[in-house]
């Protein structure tokens, strides 16, 4: 009787005629009579699938609890509300088939030894479609019952061996036992039995000593286990709380099934498990929760290898036709934060940085990088930290983190310790997290040099080499970086050059692919748009024309995922020509505007940037999947790349003068004003203007900065709304 071995509770019936309604065996029998008959359609579905995972010798079988339903709805209540007893009996059940399968001729006896050689034992994996529940839902009410929990891994353990069937022998007698070891998190120490209990050889008196038996290590029998620590996904956590974690404890076929970073819905046991090795552990009724788990699914709505997800053939009919579309490029940039007034070009750049261009590995082993890099460099209130929340929203993969509350091992990895094996693991931190997709890092001047110097290699080798705590190695980190920053004085000084604006080291700029200056220009008309453009959004009044022709959230970002995993764009032959040709001027143009400015300029026009332009093409063909970056993909490339990076360096050219030229006029202007202005007395702007534009040929654009720093160093007051001009002070 097989019962009796499995260390089960096991009910025998004594009175004939009873026959308990849910007695175990019934039960089991209920589950076999599921396997062996659902059927959908013509086919057995769970038989079927059940040989080909035999003949592939997988001694394991995903069972649907939406199947279990249709077919005996109270059955699936009972695996639901009492999984722990259930499961080892749908197993049992799943053996017995799995048997019958491979030995036809036991199905009389299905403890037959050569079913029972080939098929030692079998693992059932739940799927189920019931709702997920929260980290914080999981309630002592929840203890026992099989739940859905969404969630990160951010660490999976290595495998350990853990013994399911111990071999002993007595030390005096070397009588052979086998005892069973329940399963469970923590090892449950399974307690040795006390006393000898075979029989004595013939006229022999037995003398076997208390506690005779030593474990034969080699002829047990082990499986494989492994915990893996979930983390509750980052949009799901209540402001202002710490992410919670919990446990999972994976067997056999479920280990090795994830990595750090994925995004996955595990199906198990919320069980408790009593910690081990800790002194003063607590009241010994206290258990800490894990969950035994039973079932994985990745994520699909979020997860991130390429070949992981399915699109539906009409989803990719779909997408097809949208690449198709006329004017999709603007289309996708303007449904970019829709909510921001204009900015489009930002709005463009961001569309390239979550497509990005084409990865290559060369011959030699050499990666080049695909991800692009984008910097927002400007004043405050310019919508900068918006875009990046957005941005965080429709990626399929991203993190966001602010510089001054990120670390440089809060960026890289960090090394913990395991509490149970005292050894040393490594935890990957946000840029590894967000592998495959986008680091939002706002506040970026706010962070402190060497944690700035930790993503240096992240952002160009897309690697992150970490030697600490005797672990050496290599994590990779294929991310996008879209940065935000101030500049140095808060605001953008139009009167310093772009140099002494941005404080940043040449190395992190020349790793920016796209770096925009933003300013907070004061227009009227501009101004007026923006102002009602903020009143319709707060008075929930959408433009009618704002909503015709915008793709949503949801939409981009399936978009998104299915034109990195389905399209890799190449350089055609006149588009590269095109390339290596404009970026030989780019290259004279600074060297113009370095020799103009007598100074170096402060971001850099490298060979780095000319495969920044070659991936800002590759990322605008991949947008309608066309496979070969054309002429007109290089043409918009070098517009946003000179519009950006190349507008930043010439930052330094006010009204067509140079900075050196401008300082030299307004010192002529203030000692001209001075002289012709004693302490004390006013005349009227208009007058100025008369005579120091009109009749000494100076710039209006240089009178009007003089008078504006002369007026915060409190020379002169403006009066009477700005048309007379008092002289104060020396």
């Amino acid at each position: 009787m097989s019962g009796f071995d499995q260390n089960r509770v096991y009910s025998v019936q004594v009175l004939e005629g009873n026959q308990a309604e849910n007695s175990p065996s019934t039960t089991e029998g209920l589950f076999l009579e599921f396997l062996k008959n659902f059927r959908v359609g013509g086919e057995f579905v769970y038989r079927d699938r059940l040989r080909s995972s035999l003949l592939l010798h997988h001694h394991t079988l995903e069972v649907d609890l939406r199947d279990l339903v249709v077919y005996n709805e109270e059955l699936a209540q009972k695996v639901d509300d009492q999984p722990g007893e259930m499961i080892p009996l749908l197993e049992s059940a799943l053996l017995r088939l799995a048997r019958i399968l491979v030995d036809p001729a036991a199905s009389n006896d299905p403890s037959s030894s050569r079913a029972s050689e080939l098929v030692p034992e079998m693992q059932v994996t739940i799927k189920s479609g019931k709702n997920m529940l929260q980290f914080r839902e999981l309630t002592a009410n929840t203890l026992t019952t099989l739940v859905r929990l969404p969630g990160i891994v951010i660490n999976a353990s290595q495998l350990s061996s853990r013994a399911t069937e111990l071999h002993l022998q007595c030390k005096s007698c070397r009588s052979v036992k086998m005892t069973k070891v329940p399963g469970g998190i923590g090892g449950q120490t399974a307690a040795l039995p006390r006393r000898c209990d075979a029989p004595a050889a013939e006229g022999q008196k037995k003398e076997c000593p208390l506690d005779p038996y030593v474990i034969l290590h080699d002829r047990c029998r082990f499986i494989d286990q492994q915990t893996i620590k979930l983390q509750e996904a980052p949009d799901m956590v209540p402001v202002g709380e710490l992410p919670r974690h919990m446990m999972l404890q994976a067997e056999r076929y479920l280990t090795g099934k994830v990595v750090p970073g994925s995004r996955v819905i595990a199906t198990g046991v919320y069980s408790t498990f009593a910690p081990q090795g800790k002194k003063n552990a607590g009241a010994p009724a206290l258990r800490q929760p894990y969950l035994r788990v039973l079932g994985i699914e990745l994520d699909t709505s979020l997860a991130s290898s390429p070949g992981s997800r399915g699109f539906s053939p009409e989803e990719e009919e779909e997408f097809q036709q949208l690449a198709r579309s006329e004017g999709l490029y603007e289309r996708f940039a303007k449904s970019v934060a829709p909510s921001i007034f204009g900015s489009l070009d930002i709005k463009k750049s961001v569309t390239c940085l979550l497509m990005g261009g084409s990865k290559k590995i060369l011959p030699d082993g050499m990666r080049l990088r695909g991800d692009i890099n984008v910097l927002l460099l400007g004043d405050p209130g310019t919508a900068k930290s918006q875009l990046l929340k957005f941005v965080e929203k429709v990626s399929p993969i991203a993190v966001y983190t602010s510089g001054k509350g990120s670390s440089a091992a809060g960026l890289t990895a960090s090394v913990q310790r395991d509490p149970v094996s005292r050894e040393f693991y490594l935890e990957g931190g946000a840029m590894v997290l967000a592998d495959g997709g986008v680091v939002c890092i706002d506040e970026f001047d706010k962070m402190r040099d060497e944690d700035r110097v930790a993503i240096h290699e992240a952002m160009e080798q897309q690697t992150i080499s970490i030697a600490k705590a005797g672990i050496t190695t290599i994590l990779n980190s294929r991310t996008s970086v879209l940065a935000a920053a101030n500049p140095v004085f808060g605001r953008y000084d139009d009167m310093k050059s772009p140099g002494e604006n941005i404080d940043f080291q040449t190395t992190i700029l020349s790793r920016f692919d796209m770096i925009f200056i933003v300013k907070d220009e004061h227009n009227e008309a501009r101004d007026r748009t923006i102002a009602k453009h903020v009143m319709d959004i707060h008075m929930n009044r959408q433009a009618d024309d704002e909503i015709v022709g915008e793709i949503d959230i949801d939409k981009m970002k399936r978009y998104i995922s299915y034109c990195k995993s389905r399209c890799a764009p190449r350089l055609s032959p006149e588009a590269a020509e095109m390339l290596s040709s404009h970026f030989v001027s780019l290259r004279k143009q600074v060297q113009q505007v370095e020799r103009d400015n007598d100074e170096r300029s402060s971001i850099p026009i490298t060979v780095r940037q000319l495969e920044a332009i070659i991936r800002i093409s590759e990322s605008l063909a991949k947008i309608t999947l066309s496979p070969r970056v054309n002429q007109h993909h290089v043409e918009e490339a070098i517009r946003l790349f000179k519009y950006s990076t190349m507008d930043a360096v010439a930052a330094g050219q006010v009204d067509g003068m140079t900075r050196s030229e401008l300082n030299d006029e307004m010192e002529r202007i203030e000692k001209e004003l001075k002289r012709r202005l004693p302490i004390g007395w006013s005349t009227s702007y208009q007058s100025l203007v008369r005579e120091f534009v009109a009749q000494q040929g100076y710039s209006q654009h240089a009178l009007e900065r003089a008078l504006f720093i002369l007026e915060k160093r409190e020379v002169i007051r403006f009066s009477g709304q700005k048309k007379v001009v008092n002289r104060v002070g020396v």
